[in-house]
Order: C-alpha cells, then sequence, then structure tokens
C-alpha cells in the first residue's frame, strides 16, 4: 500500500527544525510546538514499534524488533542505534522509531551511518517527529565520528522519499543493484 503526500501550508513548513546537533535525551520543541523526547528504545517500546511499523507497512514482524533491539551494543557487530520519539510529558507513549546502525567499507564506501528504519504512528505525522527523530540519530553518527548519513527508499513509496529529500538527502555515489533468485 503507498502512502499519500499529505500538503503542508507554507507556514508550516516554514517552522525552525530542531538542531541535529541537540542531545538526544533533551525535549525538543517539534515543528508543531509539541514537547517531544527522544531516548534509546527500551524492551517495553517493542510492542508499539511492531504496531507502528505493521500500520506503515501492512507486515507484522514483532520479533525482527526485538531481534534488533537485542542487538544494540553487541560487541564486533555494526553499531545499532535504536530511537524512539515520545511527547515529553509521557515517556511511555511512543510516537515513532528510528533505527540505524554505523556501517563501514561496504563495497570500498568509508564508515557512515545508516538509517535502516523510520516510522511515525499515522496520527503523529506532520508534528515534526520524524524530523526530531532524524536530528538525533544525526546527531547519533556525528559523535561516532560519521561524517555521511545514508538510507535506502523505494523508488516508487514517495511519502519516504519526500520526507528524506526535505531533510536534505540526495542521490548518493552508489547504485542498488538486485537480480531475481527464483
Amino acid at each position: 500500500m503507498k502512502d499519500r503526500v499529505k500538503r503542508v501550508p507554507a507556514q508550516a513548513r516554514e517552522r525552525p527544525r530542531p538542531s541535529p546537533r541537540e542531545a538526544v535525551a533533551d525535549p525538543q520543541a517539534s515543528r508543531a510546538g509539541e514537547r517531544l523526547s527522544v531516548r534509546p528504545a527500551r524492551r517495553a517500546d517493542i510492542e508499539a514499534v511492531a504496531a507502528i511499523d505493521a500500520t506503515a507497512t501492512g507486515l507484522p514482524k514483532p520479533t525482527h524488533w526485538l531481534e534488533l533491539y537485542q542487538r544494540q551494543g553487541v560487541p564486533g557487530a555494526a553499531r545499532v542505534i535504536f530511537l524512539v520519539a515520545t511527547p515529553a510529558e509521557q515517556s511511555d507513549r511512543v510516537l515513532g522509531f528510528i533505527v540505524g546502525e554505523i556501517r563501514a567499507w561496504e563495497f570500498g564506501s568509508e564508515p557512515c551511518g545508516w538509517v535502516y528504519a523510520l516510522s511515525v504512528e499515522p496520527d503523529a505525522r506532520l508534528r515534526g517527529v520524524a524530523e526530531t527523530l532524524l536530528a538525533a540519530i544525526a546527531a547519533e553518527f556525528r559523535k561516532a565520528g560519521m561524517t555521511k548519513m545514508r538510507t535506502m527508499v523505494a523508488r516508487d513509496n514517495r511519502l519516504p522519499m519526500v520526507f528524506f529529500r526535505s531533510e536534505g538527502m540526495m542521490a548518493g555515489p552508489y547504485i542498488q543493484l538486485e537480480k531475481d533468485l527464483e
């Protein structure tokens, strides 16, 4: 199912965005003026993360999100960063999540931060949640010494394409290729 992009009034687009240099734990004002907190995911958040993802993708995969959560801090593995956004006053209500990892030397590329997944509860969209999460993970990547952030988007999935481009992301130096194995 394709997401439809809602047009945002010009005055909403012109509101200042959260600074990507702000600390993850500090509450930030979203574009809508709502105070948000971004924090590392907790085990108790996984059910909400899986529900938000299932709503967006139509594919329930709670085991996948639990496994990603458990990979945080595993020695010898790519560094996983799993963050959730909550209302500042209600830290147990997950509005959205972002997962990234620091990867190095794939096909000769320099180490960089990869955004693996980003999703926001449908009722919380257009309130700055995704922008706040992206800024928070960018700050985590910078703290780890990364100077580039990458992601991958299906070319026909307009909502994430428009979002990431609005955040300054553009086509990079690599092209993804694939082949059916069936």
